[in-house]
């Protein structure tokens, strides 16, 4: 029998330090003969990127630590990094954290450093490829060699063995590379390459290079892509064709190229790719027996789908999972990462004859068992999202995933409707997904309820939805956030009066554009948010800092622009309480962009908190941040809405709480 209890005081056995500690990340995925690597970022040794051994076969054996600690294979480049390490024939060579250099491991060795020390700066590295042939390592890299001064990025190559010490630039000249791949034969190099303004999911341009007899390019090739034209992931088969993802058509479909062109493969209004926020990103492989095993989004829902090599055709495959991504072929089939509502991500092998999926290793406390199926357990405790689409301004639609309060124990009064915290994803250009969440489930166990948003400018439906927030961010996306709380609250759904909104770096400075100029949100929380779009657009990292052009317009020219869409400059707009959590270290969104508008909003006597983290960059990997930043956003919203818990979370300082009645 379930206890009758008001929204939001719930007691859930989901604790913040559940989900700090089961938080571990999946990252870059490698396969080498029978063996499968796999990088996990782990909160509870403070964010250690370490490195594990499987081999995909049954039983499983136990897994294998191959980087030892306190080495951390976590590239810096375009400061998201991925694409942080690579194996062949048993040697592992990865970037290292602390110092961003490359160094060499192999069977039953300690790591020895690669690359040469830069005098007066560093180098950093991204997606080594291994080339036996020539005793190298093919790579991205970004120089930083003067303060005040943009880096420098291109590709060069790094030797081991007998050229061991050597340092080498093979090309130069474009503001980004990236997707490095050398040809089975090894007499080809592939990569892709963009310029300032763009970003990749703007245009890229995808290069082919022949080899010389010294392994030196020549005759480069633009074979795809343009300022208009986004590329992605080019893979080489075994006869020496290219295959990628290109979004000429709309969307990101599916291409191949040899010696007679250019021919797209499976076309379709669905996206075969996805934003290139990191290295290392794989949506589709090329199984042994020539078939592709590919993953697509059509309308935000991903499936997995196998394309005959024989026929053409492209068949979806009936699988119960509902999210898939870091596609690699492997021995009998393929290796992928696999979630769904009632699983969180688990790295899977897919049996190339019976199209069955089998775990392999699970992250998080709700992965998938040995027979990759849901529990009816996970079902029942977890609330399950619910696709949306509802109208917004301008007349167009915009979408979300939503979640009811659930907990087995309890259940709300009738007549009451529960709060709603509307999340707000990073990027703008990224997307809301469907597989467990347990930071989710946090807030739906509590008796609150949640709505994810995929507002214009989300990737996942096409360009045109993507490009909907060309010259509109801070307006569009704040609009579609605003439009699906009221959806909610108008559909009896949500409680009308308990509306808040939180969100990391962009999502936080969405969530701050409502908070500021609307009256619709109660309450909020910022993880990492930009306040002052100028401040932003003259201090950020190199891979965004002309971003902005596009999401708002050129800078400084559109300088009186900048300043309308910068909360910090209307604070006579700001009426609600808002709290902030934000890491010293952090060089995306530098911490001034939260301190100046904590100070504001403390000067005008409005609720705020305020808790930084010495150690933290952009976006958390402690457990510890994890579970403070969570409770403390929890016990916000409690001590705003007048919730009482009956789990009280740990306390954090609230400024001027007693003003919290000006929330009207």
């Amino acid at each position: 029998m379930k206890q009758t209890l008001a929204h939001g005081g719930w007691h859930s056995t989901i604790t913040a330090t559940d989900v700090a500690q089961t938080a571990t990340r999946p990252g870059d995925l490698i396969v080498d003969g029978l063996d499968v690597y796999v990088s996990e970022s782990r909160p509870r040794e403070a964010g250690r990127a370490a490195i594990v051994k499987l081999l995909p076969v049954r039983p499983l054996p136990p897994p294998e630590e191959v980087l030892p600690s306190p080495y951390s294979a976590r590239s810096r480049v375009h400061e998201y990094g991925g694409g942080a390490f690579s194996v062949r024939g048993g040697s592992l060579v990865f970037v290292n954290d602390s110092d961003q250099a490359l160094y060499l491991r192999g069977t039953g060795e300690r790591p020895r450093r690669l690359s040469p020390l830069l005098g007066g700066g560093q180098r950093r590295f991204a997606e080594p490829v291994i080339d036996t042939l020539r005793e190298r390592v093919l790579c991205v890299v970004e120089e930083h060699s003067a303060a005040g001064r943009e880096p420098d990025n291109f590709i060069a190559a790094v030797g081991f063995g007998s050229r061991t010490g050597r340092f080498e630039v093979l090309f130069s000249g474009q503001h980004f590379y990236s997707s490095l791949r050398l040809s089975p034969d090894g007499k080809r190099l592939a990569w892709l390459s963009w310029r300032h303004p763009r970003m990749p999911w703007d245009g890229t341009e995808l290069w082919v290079a022949e080899l010389d007899g010294r392994g030196l390019p020549r005759n480069p090739e633009r074979i795809a892509g343009s300022a208009s034209e986004s590329v992605f992931q080019p893979e080489w088969d075994t006869h020496g064709a290219l295959f990628f993802v290109s979004d000429q058509s709309g969307y990101w479909n599916l291409y191949r190229w040899d010696a007679s062109g250019r021919k797209p493969l499976c076309p379709r209004p669905a996206d075969f790719g996805v934003p290139q926020w990191v290295f290392g990103l794989s949506t589709y492989c090329l199984l042994p027996d020539g078939d592709l095993l590919c993953c697509l989004t059509e309308n935000g829902t991903w499936r997995l789908g196998r394309r005959s090599h024989t026929t053409g055709d492209l068949r979806l495959l009936d699988l119960p999972y509902s999210e898939y991504g870091t596609l690699r072929a492997a021995p009998g089939g393929a290796v992928l990462l696999v979630a769904s509502p009632t699983m969180s991500t688990t790295l899977m092998h897919f049996d190339i004859q019976t199209e069955q999926l089998s775990s392999l290793r699970g992250f998080g406390a709700w992965a998938a068992s040995n027979d990759a199926t849901p529990t009816e357990a996970a079902a029942a405790r977890f609330s399950q999202p619910v696709a949306i689409e509802y109208p917004t301004s301008d007349g167009t639609r915009a979408y979300g995933l939503f979640y009811a309060p659930v907990n087995p124990d309890y259940q709300g009064p009738g007549d009451e409707r529960p709060p709603l915290l509307v999340r707000c994803h990073g990027g703008p250009t990224s997307q809301a997904t469907t597989g467990l969440n347990l930071r989710t489930q946090y807030w739906t166990s509590r008796g609150f309820a949640v709505l994810e948003v995929n507002y214009r400018g989300s990737s996942g439906y096409g360009r045109t939805y993507r490009d909907a927030l060309r010259g509109q961010w801070g307006v569009a996306e704040v609009e579609d956030c605003i439009a699906g709380a009221l959806y909610l609250a108008h559909r009896g759904l949500a409680d009308r009066s308990r509306l808040c909104i939180s969100g990391g770096s962009a999502g936080g400075y969405t969530s701050l554009m409502a908070l500021t100029f609307h009256d619709v949100f109660a309450a909020g929380a910022i993880y990492y948010g930009v306040s002052d779009l100028s401040a932003l657009a003259r201090d950020t990292h190199k891979f965004e800092s002309h971003y902005l052009d596009g999401l708002v317009g050129p800078y400084p020219e559109k300088k009186d622009l900048y300043t309308e869409r910068s909360p910090l400059f209307h604070m006579d707009r700001l009426r609600r309480p808002v709290a902030f959590f934000h890491g010293s270290q952090d060089k995306v969104t530098p911490p001034n962009q939260a301190t100046a508008m904590v100070a504001a909003i403390d000067r005008k006597g409005l609720p705020v908190a305020f808790l930084s983290f010495p150690e933290e960059g952009h976006g958390f990997r402690h457990a510890e941040t994890i579970r403070r930043t969570l409770d403390g956003e929890y016990y916000f919203y409690c001590r705003i809405f007048g919730i009482t818990p009956l789990s009280e979370p740990e306390a954090i300082e609230i400024r001027n709480l007693g003003a919290a009645s000006q929330r009207g």
